[in-house]
């Protein structure tokens, strides 16, 4: 059983910058692809980014690519969402989970989950 925990989040101003950060427990961090979702009010939960338990690969949502950036580090086991040029369509609760399989897209695929943190872009 993996338990996440994330943080970082915040208020911000549209073209701000903030770094989320997520820690896993209980389980070989290591051996997790991880991803970051998002969830705004009366939204579905969508897919932001995902990166390979080595690392070496990721792939992001088409609205934060080249603004957002997800790394981990094992000895940490910390996953990672630096999320630059922030826009306000970027606000929402941000969550981190983890799955066996690099990739997934879909919030139902990832077996584990955090609670979330809020991340609030004014204009």
């Amino acid at each position: 059983q993996v338990q996440l925990v994330e943080s970082g989040g915040g208020l911000v101003q549209a073209g701000d910058s903030l770094r989320l950060s997520c820690v896993a427990s209980g389980g070989t961090f290591s051996s997790y692809a991880m991803g970051w979702f998002r969830q705004a009010p009366g939204k579905e939960r969508q897919f932001v980014a995902a990166i390979h338990l080595s690392g070496h690969l990721t792939y992001y949502a088409n609205p934060v690519k080249g603004r957002f950036t997800i790394s981990r580090d094992n000895a940490k086991n910390t996953v990672y969402l630096q999320m630059n040029s922030l826009k306000p369509e970027d606000t929402a609760v941000y969550y981190c989970a983890a799955d066996q399989i690099f990739g997934r897209l879909r919030p139902q695929d990832y077996a584990y989950w955090g609670q979330g943190t809020q991340v609030t872009v004014s204009s």
